[in-house]
């Protein structure tokens, strides 16, 4: 780490194939939009040596360079790696979005790392969903470091951060979450604001100014004693009290000088095990600058301190049928597991995956099993393949540099895997296995669209396959009672950016139109109806009269057709014939045109013609008779709720409860999970939560989250089905 007092001439930039995986990090950089992660890479990368002065790659291009989009909507979108190389070890800096719409990409970053650096904007502070993806990390051991950037903002106070981030962070053991350096001041400029040129060492106790564009090191000054020694104390009893030295708490209390060195082989192993968190903090290189501030101890900390690939628990492996696999994790040598972690489109080379190997090494121009399964419900189907994989690579900006291979814990591109799909697992075809998914968010946001012309109809469907398989976080649905195409996202920003990738990747423009709730009807009370269908002419007619009672049953009965008729008043072989045309229309609708559920249809008695009467006839018959029923009964229109479970942070119960109510919502309870967080539990009106994923954002500022099931059809409040029906043209 930094402090180990040295610095690292001229270190190689240029990412390069990994012989072994203890010369890699994968590390996946965490914090809300707008608080400085891709700046960072771009930072790191400068420092590593892998862009020039300028900021640029060989072809003029920035590290940053991967999407139009991104650079249309002056944000990331999807998750990209920039692999760096310093002091030998080959560094894999996962860059995600920090909008709440993409934190698909964030989950697969965080499957694809092997420790999370979390970035937090010193004029900002921490939010609530940086607050939640610490938990997530939490909750499986993820190791952990927090950066603090925009120290150049007037508002910045490292000090204030720090303390903010060990609240935050720290519940459990605030002395967890310690400074590795202090902040150094410049002069005051003309505005009053002293900028920040350099950092002190609190283990090592050197300066290191960055104020003349590159890290150099020195003494600090007598006025800058105390402090330092101060936070120095608390470090370094933070670091004994993670230590596996459990002597070296007393000695170090009774006065003895624990070895630097000693203090910083306790620091990493603390941190590689998720038990410390380190605060760092940096800055982007000025104009000409060889360093950003802080990146040099960055790049020591994630080489010093962050696990290898080796240290990292290895995802449930199982055979295709389901039978578990023990497997030794990061094994070079092992059976081929590989994960497909994110799936894109190039105009140029086509489809690129990239991939996490979690075992066994992989070649190019070898033939791999690809196995997707379990995400059946996004709209992918399960398929086991065998594919011919293409060039291996590594991305850096727009370009794709080659490599000869990928060992356990690399992360590569992949070209040409054609059927290969995100979370897909790659394997040895004579030796085919599945690896556990990873947990995706579900997309609650419903997007209604059609073609725009006939052109565009003939490619949505192929448009619309590639989408959904470059990202699991949507989900495609043909909804067969209305008729429409729907595309569940995750907010307004994933929905902007699924229609700008089918225009401008897939060449195809469709129109967003309102998304339509399946409705059904049913009848309030019992009724009666005739149908006679009686025409005469030249040949043989149409003769069918049958008479049939309808009445309401209990929600999820369905329709029932039930036969009472006595002495062949309609002969045996016509009921059939009566009970589809009943159905039929009952599918059809007898109001608004929406499905009929929920009654039981009696035919009682009819009359047949010995010549004139056939299948169709008393089809047309039944027909007839339930149109006839619904017309002299009231007809009430069925709405579907949903069951939500909306799980919000304590501080926002009482307007999410609210908000819930003035939805027509009814709340059946709340209960406590974890510390200060409940789960609310209520039925709502579909028609209610089709913008809920957006409203509820805003309403607990990003910090809740809800999902919802059908629960069943219940009659809507009369105004509204009135409403409903005057737009269906019925008269109500």
């Amino acid at each position: 780490m930094g402090d180990k007092a040295q610095t690292h001439p001229g270190a190689a930039g240029r990412a390069r194939a990994a012989d072994h995986p203890a010369s890699i990090r994968n590390v996946v950089l965490v914090g809300h939009s707008g608080s400085g992660k891709t700046t960072l890479v771009e930072a790191l990368a400068l420092t590593a040596g892998a862009v020039n002065r300028a900021g640029r790659v060989e072809d003029g291009g920035t590290v940053s360079d991967h999407d139009d989009i991104e650079h249309r909507q002056q944000r990331s979108v999807q998750l990209s790696l920039v692999p760096v190389e310093w002091d030998g070890i080959k560094i894999n800096v996962l860059d995600t979005p920090g909008y709440a719409d993409f934190v698909g990409e964030l989950r697969a970053g965080l499957r694809a790392a092997d420790a999370a650096l979390f970035v937090v904007s010193a004029s900002d502070g921490v939010d609530g969903s940086t607050r939640m993806v610490w938990e997530e990390c939490q909750a499986v051991g993820m190791p952990r470091a927090i950066v603090v950037t925009h120290l150049e903002s007037a508002r910045a106070d490292f000090e204030e951060m720090t303390r903010v981030c060990a609240e935050a962070f720290g519940a459990d053991d605030p002395d967890a979450v310690l400074p590795l350096y202090l902040p150094l001041r410049g002069p005051e400029g003309p505005d009053g604001h002293a900028p920040v040129t350099g950092l002190v060492g609190l283990l090592s106790r050197k300066l290191f100014d960055y104020s003349s564009g590159e890290r150099k090191e020195s003494e600090p000054g007598e006025d800058q004693l105390p402090d330092l020694d101060r936070a120095r104390d608390r470090l370094i009893e933070g670091i004994i009290a993670e230590s596996e030295d459990e002597t070296l708490m007393d000695r170090y209390l009774g006065g003895e000088q624990v070895d630097v060195k000693t203090l910083i082989q306790d620091l990493e192993r603390a941190v590689a095990r998720g038990s410390f968190f380190p605060v760092l903090a940096a800055a982007p290189a000025a104009e000409g600058a060889r360093q950003g501030l802080g990146t040099v101890e960055l790049l020591e900390l994630i080489t010093g301190g962050f696990p290898t690939p080796f240290e990292h628990p290895m995802p449930g492996v199982t055979t295709i049928d389901g039978r578990p696999r023990e497997l030794k994790a990061c094994d070079t040598d092992g059976p081929l597991v590989a994960e497909v972690v994110k799936t894109s489109s190039d105009p140029y080379v086509g489809r690129i995956s990239l991939v996490r190997v979690f075992s066994g090494t992989l070649r190019p121009d070898e033939t791999v099993h690809v196995s997707g399964h379990g995400l059946a419900d996004r709209g992918h189907e399960d398929h086991d393949v065998d594919e011919k994989i293409g060039a291996l690579s590594t991305p850096f900006g727009k370009q794709q540099r080659p490599v000869t291979h990928a060992v356990a814990g690399d992360l590569v591109s992949v070209a040409k895997l054609g059927r290969a799909e995100t979370g897909d697992t790659l394997s040895a075809k004579d030796d085919p296995l599945l690896m556990e998914p990873w947990r995706m968010p579900d997309p609650l946001l419903p997007l209604a669209i059609q073609a725009h012309s006939k052109a565009d109809e003939d490619k949505l469907s192929q448009g619309l396959a590639r989408l959904v398989a470059e990202d699991p976080t949507m989900r495609l649905e043909q909804n067969q009672d209305t008729h429409q195409v729907v595309l569940w996202c995750l907010g307004e920003a994933h929905a902007d950016v699924a229609l700008e990738r089918l225009r401008s990747r897939y060449g195809v423009q469709v129109d967003v139109v309102p998304h339509k709730v399946s409705l059904r009807e049913t009848f309030a009370v019992r009724a009666a109806g005739r149908g006679r269908h009686v025409k005469q002419s030249g040949g043989h007619g149409q003769y069918a009269i049958c008479e049939i009672e309808v009445e309401p049953l209990p929600g999820g009965s369905g329709v029932e057709f039930v036969d009472k008729v006595v002495g062949g008043a309609v002969p045996r072989q016509f009921i059939p014939s009566v009970e589809k045309g009943v159905r039929a229309q009952a599918a059809r609708g007898v109001a608004a045109g929406y499905p009929l559920i929920d009654v039981r249809i009696t035919l009682l008695d009819g009359k047949a013609h010995s010549v004139d009467s056939s299948d169709a006839a008393f089809q047309t018959a039944g027909a007839l008779a339930l149109r006839e029923a619904a017309a002299g009964a009231r007809i009430h229109l069925l709405e579907p709720v949903s069951e939500v479970g909306v799980l919000v942070p304590d501080d926002y119960v009482g307007p999410v409860m609210s908000d819930l109510s003035s939805r027509r919502g009814r709340v059946l309870g709340t209960e406590q999970v974890g510390s200060g967080r409940t789960l609310i539990r209520a039925e709502v009106p579909e028609f209610e939560i089709g913008r809920y994923a957006i409203d509820l954002r805003s309403l607990s500022h990003g910090t809740a989250r809800f999902d919802r099931a059908y629960a069943r059809h219940e009659p809507m409040p009369p105004q509204i089905a009135e409403r409903i029906r005057e737009q269906a043209g019925e008269t109500p």
